[in-house]
């Protein structure tokens, strides 16, 4: 794990949490967490009950039709995920509210398709104004996502090559980006992934999912890991996101062809004008 002292070493800027909380009326500065009394004890989302959560076949009996049945590829799906991802994430921690000095983000990426979507994720954030960090441990072997590197690494983010600690992560980071396993995942977590999500149960500064927290039972939800501050459920929610408690839930992934959510009955709400982002 890495040291503060060590991440001192690499050029991070790191400043003191209680300095210049820019707290709005009625709002909890996002360097809190709800260990410190600050979250809200938010109800399981309320938004319309005619839209559809979906267990963990349905899912992907529906990305295999988008591939199959209507012509879409995975890089381009992946890449509408990642950019709907970042603007989530700009609409619930814009620029101007972070505390740190530096608008700096952790992104933590597994090694499939939700990591994927945090290096898309990372890359557009980084063009909004922010600064990521990756850390992309168990990197595959394919073109896909060996491109998706590249494209981060041109852009100048940084990658880390081991874990910080919780206190490290508390101190340089105004957010961390959990990007490590999408709604496919099953059985036990494996290493590194383990150790890292223990450090994240640990941390004080707020987690935005993508599409489940991470470690999470896809439909059964988890009672003893992460708890998120953002969840960005995409294509539709899954079942396990009826269980979330923080306070920012998002729907993104505007590219679902009528035909499919008729056949599925996602009955999806209507994003607002030109928007790939609506806030549930």
């Amino acid at each position: 794990m890495l040291s503060v002292r060590a991440l001192f070493g690499i050029g991070v800027l790191v400043t003191s949490r209680a300095a210049a909380v820019f707290a709005q009326t009625g709002t909890c500065p996002a360097v809190f967490t709800h260990k410190k009394g600050c979250y809200s004890s938010r109800p399981a989302s309320t938004m319309s009950q005619t839209i559809k959560y979906l267990g963990q076949e349905e899912a992907q009996h529906i990305d295999e039709e988008l591939f199959t049945e209507y012509g879409f590829s995975v890089d381009q799906l992946m890449e509408l995920a990642g950019l709907s991802c970042a603007t989530a994430i700009t609409r619930a921690y814009p620029v101007t509210s972070l505390v740190k000095a530096t608008s700096s983000l952790l992104v933590i990426c597994g090694p499939g398709n939700n990591g994927g979507d945090g290096l898309v994720c990372a890359r557009h954030l980084k063009l909004f104004g922010y600064e990521p960090t990756i850390l992309y441990p168990k990197r595959p072997n394919k073109p896909l996502f060996q491109g998706l590197t590249t494209q981060c690494q041109k852009m100048e983010i940084p990658f880390l090559t081991e874990m910080p600690e919780a206190q490290v992560i508390d101190e340089a980071y105004n957010l961390v980006i959990d990007a490590i396993f999408g709604f496919s995942f099953k059985g036990a977590v494996r290493e590194p992934f383990g150790s890292i999500l223990e450090v994240l149960k640990k941390i004080t500064v707020p987690i935005a999912s993508i599409d489940i927290p991470s470690g999470w039972d896809v439909e059964q939800g988890s009672t003893d890991g992460l708890q998120p501050d953002m969840l960005i459920s995409l294509t539709a929610p899954k079942k396990s996101a009826s269980l979330f408690r923080g306070r920012y839930h998002y729907l993104g992934g505007r590219f679902v062809p009528p035909g499919l959510e008729r056949k599925y009955q996602l009955n999806l709400p209507q994003y607002p004008d030109t928007d790939c982002v609506l806030k549930l």
